[in-house]
């Protein structure tokens, strides 16, 4: 497949109900390789932390390994001097259960946030894609009892994206609109 500037990626897509979230993380993925090949941002998927216990030098296999701590959010880097760190959600349902954001992940969000980085959740809910800024996701758990974001909570206070061929999920887009009205705080103050 070539991208823009004629880059070569390949992809194998995975295409079933199953794996919606493998969807997701796939469509990010392409857009993160896009940011870095336009030398826009530089974000990862962070791998989850493993210590390994046994390999199979001969067949170069890790035979047995166990999670080291709990993983924080799925990808982190930085652009325009800005530190980012979100996690890709996907829901089935026509609302976001909270308990899709363990305890530790959401200690992280508010933790990234008091720090003045940029953390959100990117959620795929109804075929459609939404940045929830994290200040949001932190203001719902604070103001409300529910165990679940309404579908309507996250249209009006999300940023909904689109997925094109040339910019793949393009959610630097908002956050640009986030760094703007970020800046003219800062300007005024």
């Amino acid at each position: 497949m070539l991208y823009p500037n004629n880059i070569k990626k390949n992809y194998v897509k995975i295409n079933n109900h199953a794996n919606r979230g493998m969807d997701l993380e796939y469509l990010l993925n392409i857009t993160n390789d896009l940011y870095i090949d336009k030398k826009r941002a530089y974000i990862y998927k962070k791998p989850t932390p493993l210590a390994i216990v046994k390999v199979n030098y001969k067949e170069k296999k890790i035979t047995e390994a166990y999670f080291q701590k709990p993983s924080t959010l799925d990808y982190n880097g930085i652009y325009k001097g800005y530190y980012i760190e979100f996690d890709a959600k996907v829901t089935k349902k026509e609302y976001f259960p909270i308990d899709n954001v363990s305890k530790h992940q959401i200690e992280h969000i508010k933790n990234i946030y008091e720090a003045k980085g940029i953390v959100f959740l990117l959620i795929m809910i109804k075929d459609e894609y939404y940045v929830l800024m994290g200040q949001d996701f932190l203001n719902f758990l604070t103001h409300n009892e529910r165990k679940s974001i309404p579908y309507s909570y996250i249209k009006e206070k999300g940023y909904e994206i689109k997925y094109s061929f040339n910019n793949g999920l393009d959610y630097l887009e908002v956050i640009d609109r986030i760094i703007e009205v970020d800046y003219e705080k800062r300007k005024i103050s």
